[in-house]
C-alpha cells in the first residue's frame, strides 16, 4: 500500500512540476505578446502624432495664404523651419514644389547644409508622390516611417491648402509640407519607461520574439525595436518552486495521515472555507483584492508592524476623467480601462505589496517596511508617470489622470480604518489642489475639511434664501470707452462671517453639486436687472460643473422665458475645460443653446492648453483674453508680438475679441491698437453694484473724452509701445 501511494504521489510531483513548467511558459508568452501589443501600439501613436501635427500645420488658412497668395518664405520658415528647434512634435521641415524640389528644408531649427538628398530619400518620395498624385484617399496625407541621414524616423507629406480644402490653383503651383520625427535615443527611452519595456533599443531589422519591426512604404524592413523579456514565468517559478516541492512533501505526509485516520471530510470542509473567504475578498472584474481584502491586509500588516515596529503606508488612488470614458464609450471601455490600469499598477507595485481595487475607478495599495515611506513616495510618483501616456484599449485610445493620497502608519500605531480614512482625505486634497498629484496626509487636513463642510452647509442655505448677490463689472468699447456690456458675478456674504472670496466658495459649489443651483441664481438676477439696461448686454460665466448637467440647457431656457430677455443679448462664458473632456458633448450642449439664440464665448484664452484647434472646432462667438497674457505687455516687445499674433488669429477666425483684466491706460491703448474691440479691467471699473452701473452709464462724455486722449497718444506715440 505504502509503494502504491509512493508511486502515486511521484506522479502527482511529476504532473505539477510539469504544470508549473507550463504555465511558465505561458506566463513568459503571455508577457512577451502584451509587450508585443504595447509597442506595436506605441509605433502607431508616434506615428499618428507626427500626423495629427501635419494635418493641423496643413490644412490652415494662414498657412495656405502665405504659400499660394504671397509666396513668403519668411513666414515658412518662421512658422515650420523654426518649430523644428527642441520640438517634440518634429525635428525636420521640408517644404516641396510640385515638382518635388525643396523650397526650403530646416533640421534642429537650422537650415539644412549642402540639400536635403539625405532626407529627400526615395521613400519620402514615394509619399510625396501618393499624394501628389491623388492616392492618399480624402486627405492629401500620406505617411511612414523612413530611414534618413539622422536615423530612424516617421516622416508625412501633405499639401498646403485652407481649412475648406479648395485650392483656386493649378496643380502645377501646389506647395507640399514634409514633417519628420526621429526616433532619437531619447524618444526610445521615453517609450521605454512609459509603456514599461525594458533595454528597449532601436537596431538593425530583426527576426527575434522580443522585437517589433518599422517597415518603410515600400515594405523594406529598415529597423527593429527590441525589448529585454521580463520572464516572469521563470522569475515566478524560481520563486515558488522550493515552495512548491515543500508543499508536495507536506501534502504527502498530510495525505498520509489522512489515509491513517481517514479524515478527508475535514479536509474538504477547511479548502472549501479557504475558497470562500478568497471569493469574498476578490473583486471580480479586476482580479485584486476588494474593499473587504484591503481591510483585512491592512490589519494584518498594522499589526505586523506594531510587531516589528514597521511603517505602513497606504496609497489611495482615484481616476481622474473615468466617468468622462464611461459616459463617451459605455460601461464595457470603462471595464477594459479598470483591467488595464490594474494590469499596470500590478507592475508598478512588484511583490511584496498589496494592491487592492476598493470600488469603482479607485484603488488602494499597502506597503510595508523601514523604508515604506520612500518607496510610497517613488511609487506614487511612477505611478503619475504612468498615466502620463494614452492607454490603449483595443481601437480606442483613452486619456486618463490619477490623483493620489499618502498616509503613513509608524511602526503601526494607526488603526487600518483611520489609515484609510487619512488616505482618502488626502486624495481629495489631491483633487482639490489640481489633480494629476500626490498628496501627503496633514492633520490640519481635519480642520479644513470640517471647515469646508461647514461653508457648504452655509452656502445651500444662502442660496434657498436668497443671499446671493449678484455684481457687475463694466466692459467697455475700444474705440469709445463708451459701456457696451457687463459682466454678472456671484458674491456671499456669509452670516456670522462677512463676505466669502469667490475663489472659496465657487469651487465648493462645483465639488458639492451646487453649482448648478448657484449659476442659475446668477443668471436669473442678472436677467431681471438687464430689463432696466435696454443698451447693455450681459455676460455670464458657465461651470464645466453646469455644462455636465443634462438638463442645464432646459433650466436656461425656462430661465429666459420667465425674464422675458432677448438671448441675443446674453453671452456665456465659458473655459476650455469642459471642451477638452468631453468635446462630442460640449459640442452638442453649444449647438442648443445657439438655437435659443445665445452667445457662446471662449473665457481665459491663454491661460491653459489655449488650442486653435478648439477656436476652429467650436466656433466661439466671442474670444476673451486672458489677464495673464494682458499683465504680460510690460515686460517689453515680445509679449506685445504674442498679444498681437493672438489677437491676429482670433480675426482670422471671424471672432471679436475682448481683453480683461486692463489696469493701465498704456495697457488699453496697446490693446486697442491690436485690434481688441472690448476692454475689461479696473481702469475702467471694478465689480459694482446695480446703481453704480446705472452712474456708470451716465458718463458717455468722459468716456469718450478719455477715449480720445487715449487715441492721440496711441497715434502719436509712432505704434506700439512698452
Amino acid at each position: 500500500m505504502l509503494v502504491v501511494f509512493a508511486t502515486m504521489a511521484m506522479m502527482v510531483a511529476s504532473i505539477v512540476m510539469t504544470a508549473l513548467d507550463r504555465v511558465a511558459s505561458y506566463a513568459n508568452h503571455l508577457d512577451e505578446e502584451r509587450s508585443r501589443e504595447t509597442l506595436v501600439g506605441a509605433i502607431q501613436t508616434f506615428e499618428h502624432q507626427l500626423g495629427a501635427t501635419l494635418l493641423d500645420y496643413t490644412a490652415w488658412d494662414d498657412a495656405a495664404d502665405n504659400a499660394y497668395v504671397h509666396k513668403d518664405m519668411a513666414w515658412m520658415i518662421s512658422n515650420f523651419g523654426d518649430m523644428t528647434f527642441d520640438s517634440d512634435l518634429f525635428d525636420v521641415a521640408i517644404v516641396l514644389d510640385a515638382a518635388g524640389n525643396p523650397m526650403m528644408a530646416y533640421s534642429d531649427g537650422q537650415p539644412i547644409q549642402g540639400g536635403a538628398e539625405g532626407y529627400l530619400t526615395p521613400a519620402i518620395m514615394k509619399l510625396f508622390d501618393k499624394v501628389r498624385f491623388g492616392q492618399s484617399g480624402r486627405v492629401p496625407q500620406a505617411l511612414g516611417f523612413i530611414r534618413t541621414q539622422k536615423g530612424i524616423g516617421s516622416a508625412g507629406v501633405a499639401l498646403i491648402r485652407p481649412k475648406s480644402g479648395s485650392i483656386d490653383r493649378p496643380t502645377a503651383d501646389y506647395v507640399y509640407l514634409a514633417f519628420i520625427r526621429h526616433l532619437t535615443p531619447l524618444t526610445v527611452e521615453r517609450i521605454s519607461e512609459a509603456y514599461v519595456l525594458p533595454g528597449l533599443v532601436l537596431m538593425p531589422p530583426s527576426s527575434a520574439k522580443t522585437a517589433v519591426t518599422i517597415s518603410a512604404p515600400s515594405g523594406e524592413k529598415i529597423a527593429s525595436l527590441a525589448w529585454t523579456p521580463r520572464a516572469p514565468g521563470d522569475q515566478s517559478r524560481e520563486q515558488v518552486a522550493p515552495l512548491i516541492k515543500a508543499a508536495l512533501v507536506i501534502v504527502t505526509i498530510y495525505a498520509l495521515l489522512l489515509v491513517i485516520i481517514g479524515n478527508s471530510e475535514m479536509r474538504r470542509v477547511r479548502a472549501d472555507e479557504a475558497n470562500a473567504v478568497k471569493l469574498a475578498q476578490t473583486d471580480r472584474l479586476s482580479g485584486l483584492l476588494n474593499r473587504a481584502g484591503l481591510t483585512q491586509l491592512l490589519e494584518d500588516r498594522v499589526r505586523r508592524g506594531r510587531d516589528l515596529n514597521e511603517d505602513v503606508v497606504l496609497l489611495y488612488l482615484d481616476l481622474d476623467g473615468f466617468k468622462e470614458v464611461n459616459d463617451a464609450y459605455g460601461h464595457a471601455t470603462g471595464d477594459r480601462l479598470i483591467r488595464a490600469v490594474a494590469a499596470g499598477l500590478s507592475v508598478l507595485v512588484g511583490e511584496g505589496a498589496g494592491l487592492a481595487r476598493i470600488g469603482g475607478d479607485e484603488f488602494g495599495i499597502v506597503l510595508n517596511g523601514h523604508e515604506a515611506k520612500e518607496r510610497a513616495f517613488a511609487l506614487a510618483s511612477s505611478i503619475l508617470a504612468f498615466f502620463d501616456e494614452p492607454i490603449l484599449l483595443g481601437e480606442r485610445t483613452v486619456v486618463v489622470g490619477c490623483s493620489i493620497g499618502i498616509c503613513v502608519s509608524e511602526g503601526g500605531r494607526v488603526e487600518g480604518g483611520e489609515l484609510t480614512r487619512r488616505a482618502d482625505m488626502a486624495m481629495y486634497s489631491s483633487k482639490d489642489g489640481g489633480r494629476g498629484r500626490w498628496t501627503v496626509y496633514d492633520p490640519r487636513m481635519d480642520e479644513e475639511r470640517e471647515s469646508r463642510n461647514q461653508m457648504e452647509i452655509d452656502l445651500r442655505e444662502a442660496i434657498g434664501r436668497g443671499e446671493i448677490d449678484v455684481v457687475y463689472q463694466p466692459v467697455v468699447d475700444a474705440k469709445t470707452f463708451t459701456l457696451v456690456s457687463v459682466e454678472a458675478l456671484a458674491r456671499w456674504t456669509r452670516r456670522g462671517h462677512g463676505p466669502v472670496s469667490p475663489d472659496l466658495f465657487i469651487p465648493i459649489a462645483e465639488t458639492s453639486g451646487l453649482i448648478d443651483q448657484l449659476g442659475l441664481c446668477v443668471l436669473r438676477q442678472a436677467l431681471r436687472q438687464l430689463r432696466d439696461w435696454p443698451d447693455l448686454k450681459l455676460s455670464v460665466n458657465v461651470s464645466p460643473g453646469q455644462f455636465r448637467d443634462p438638463a442645464f440647457v432646459d433650466h436656461v431656457a425656462t430661465t429666459f422665458e420667465e425674464a422675458q430677455i432677448e438671448p441675443g443679448r446674453v453671452v456665456l462664458e465659458m473655459t476650455e475645460t469642459y471642451f477638452i473632456q468631453s468635446p462630442d458633448r460640449a459640442r452638442l450642449a453649444m449647438e442648443r443653446l445657439r438655437s435659443l439664440g445665445l452667445r457662446i464665448a471662449l473665457d481665459d484664452f491663454g491661460a491653459g492648453f489655449s488650442s486653435v484647434g478648439y477656436l476652429r472646432q467650436f466656433g466661439f462667438d466671442r474670444m476673451k483674453i486672458d489677464r495673464s497674457l494682458v499683465q504680460s505687455l510690460d515686460r517689453g516687445h515680445r509679449a506685445v508680438e504674442m498679444l498681437q499674433a493672438t489677437v491676429a488669429l482670433a480675426r482670422s477666425l471671424g471672432i471679436p475679441v475682448t481683453a480683461e483684466g486692463v489696469e493701465t491706460e498704456q495697457q488699453a491703448v496697446i490693446l486697442r491698437i491690436a485690434g481688441c474691440d472690448q476692454l475689461q479691467g479696473y481702469l475702467f471699473g471694478r465689480p459694482q453694484s446695480p446703481e453704480q452701473i446705472a452712474a456708470f452709464m451716465l458718463r458717455p462724455m468722459e468716456l469718450r473724452a478719455k477715449a480720445a486722449e487715449l487715441a492721440f497718444a496711441a497715434n502719436h506715440d509712432g505704434g506700439l509701445q512698452v
